[in-house]
Formats: C-alpha cells, structure tokens, sequence
C-alpha cells in the first residue's frame, strides 16, 4: 500500500517542480497541461490509496505508522496543489487553476457518462441476441416435437376391424 502512496506523492512532486521550472517561461497552458493532469491524478491517487482498505490487516488498518504516511502524504499534496493554483493563477490568471479542475472533472464525469451508455446499449443487445436464441430454440424445439409427433401418427397401422 505505501508504495501506492509514494507512486501518487512522486507522481506530485515530480508535477510541481516540472510547473515550477516551466512557468515562468510557458506562453500558454498547454506547456504544462500535462504537468497539471499529472498533479491532478497523483493527489486522486493518493486520496484513492487512502480511502482504500480491502486486503490490509486490521493492526495495518489502525497502526499510527499507516494512518501517519496516509495524514502526512494527503495534506503534502493538498499543500503542493495549492502551491501550483497560485503560481498557475498569478501566470495566467486569478481562477485559472480551478477552471482546469472544473474542466477536468466535467470531462471525467462526461466520459462515465458515456461508459455507463455503452454498457447499457451492450447490455440491451445481448438481451436482444438471447431473446432471439430463446425465440429460434423454441421454434426448433416445438417443430421438432410436432415432427416427432407426425412420424409417430405415419408409423402408426391403422386398427383394421374385423367383422
């Protein structure tokens, strides 16, 4: 788990001092976008990792040496991504910063969305392709025991009576 954690926290830093040394320098967002996405995704990993306890021990869950790592890391990040709002907001613009986060998150709530509609037109077309299945093997049963049926009737001698 606190590999998890670190890969999130160098994920941060190595964000922020890729920003810290192009900023001053970009001409525009997208030098550092990248960087950014990055910081984003490294502090939501941490936060995930954090959040995140199936397969850990319950002494792991409560040690103060796991819950210390996952306190210190979580505020580290928030500190460092709040350092890069400022610098982003001071080179660009007041706002700047959290209209990419909101931008971010509208596009990651889109593409659920749009994973969620996927899902729900596959799963309509495998409903689809099993009724056509039943449909096709019913008619398949049903003609078979009506053949079945009439060569039993054919084979059958009629009863001749004798008088």
């Amino acid at each position: 788990m606190f590999a998890e954690v670190l890969t999130g926290l160098s994920l941060v830093k190595a964000s922020v001092s890729y920003i810290k040394d192009t900023i001053s320098t970009a001409k525009d967002m997208t030098e550092i976008v990248d960087a950014v996405d990055q910081l984003l995704d490294g502090e939501q990993q941490i936060n995930k990792d954090r959040s995140k306890k199936d397969g850990i021990s319950f002494k792991d869950q409560l040690g103060i040496k796991g819950v210390a790592h996952e306190v210190i890391d979580a505020k580290l990040a928030a500190e460092m991504r709040y350092e890069m709002s400022v610098l982003i907001d001071q080179r660009f613009g007041h706002g700047t910063f959290q209209e990419i986060v909101n931008l971010r998150a509208k596009r990651i709530q889109e593409a659920k969305e749009e994973a969620k509609k996927i899902a729900k037109i596959k799963k309509q077309k495998k409903d689809e392709l099993l009724e056509i299945i039943a449909v096709v093997l019913a008619i398949l049963i049903v003609g078979g025991l009506l053949l079945t049926v009439f060569a039993t009737w054919l084979k059958a001698e009629p009863e001749v009576s004798k008088i």
